[in-house]
């Protein structure tokens, strides 16, 4: 039987593995095209891909299990659920993986593209420039179809000309700009806030008007510290809560 292919990442040393691997693998399965096998590697082979132990791999399928992604039998192997829950907490460690992960698996419309005059609340971010490229996207529940947050997301001109907006339609902008675009990723800044729903917001999230919101913003740099995406989110305040596990050794 053939097996789902996860993705492949570069792990750092300084995050724990086990979190890392289970935010990669988490990212692969809720990225997934319909047409990818169920059935993941046995646990030998996936910790041979990620390059870690045994015992690491079976700490982030268990990650993975208890949040229902991943159903294990014993002799049968590992598979995907495929009617898995997908509004998860927005649960970040560090890591551009986790961040891929927060926002796989969602069902994504891309409501518009194009290239605007740099608007004043992110014109900070990028100086000296008269235009960015802007995608405004709404996620939607696989499952349920339900509008859980909406997205827009501000990029540099030279690199909203190399984005298929094909791949918006599957992946999140940060993996598009890092695995299909080519760019060097150093960091993502990350600022969320309480709000109450505009009337956009509370027409495209199919929520009361001025009902509570999570306001996500996300600058991600590359390794010379020049803005190359910022992402701005609304989340349903009914569906995530927002929590950031800080590693102490």
């Amino acid at each position: 039987m053939t097996s789902f292919a996860p993705d492949s990442i570069v792990l750092n040393r300084k995050l724990p593995l086990w979190y890392q691997v289970s935010q990669s693998l988490r990212a692969s399965i809720l990225g997934r095209s319909p047409r990818d096998p169920l059935r993941l590697p046995t646990e030998e082979q996936l910790a041979g891909h990620y390059g870690v132990s045994v015992l690491t791999m079976r700490q982030a399928l268990k990650e993975l299990e208890d949040e229902g992604l991943i159903t294990r039998h014993r002799r049968r192997g590992t598979f995907i659920e495929p009617d898995a829950r997908r509004g998860a907490p927005v649960r970040l460690l560090g890591s551009v993986d986790a961040i891929v992960a927060q926002q796989s698996g969602m069902k994504a419309e891309l409501l518009g593209h194009g290239t605007v005059p740099v608007p004043p609340e992110v014109a900070e971010y990028f100086p000296g420039a008269s235009e960015v490229g802007t995608y405004h996207r709404l996620r939607c529940d696989e499952t349920t179809g339900e509008p859980t947050n909406h997205a827009r997301n501000y990029v540099r001109p030279e690199l909203a000309a190399r984005i298929d907006v094909d791949d918006l339609a599957r992946w999140p902008m940060t993996k598009v700009l890092r695995d299909v675009v080519g760019m060097d990723i150093s960091r993502i800044t990350d600022t969320v806030e309480a709000r109450l729903a505009d009337p956009e917001t509370a027409r495209l999230l199919e929520v009361p008007l001025l009902s509570p919101i999570l306001h996500y913003t996300g600058v991600t740099y590359d390794t010379a510290g020049r803005v190359l995406d910022v992402a701005v989110i609304h989340y349903r305040g009914d569906r995530f809560s927002f929590t950031v596990t800080l590693d102490a050794t």
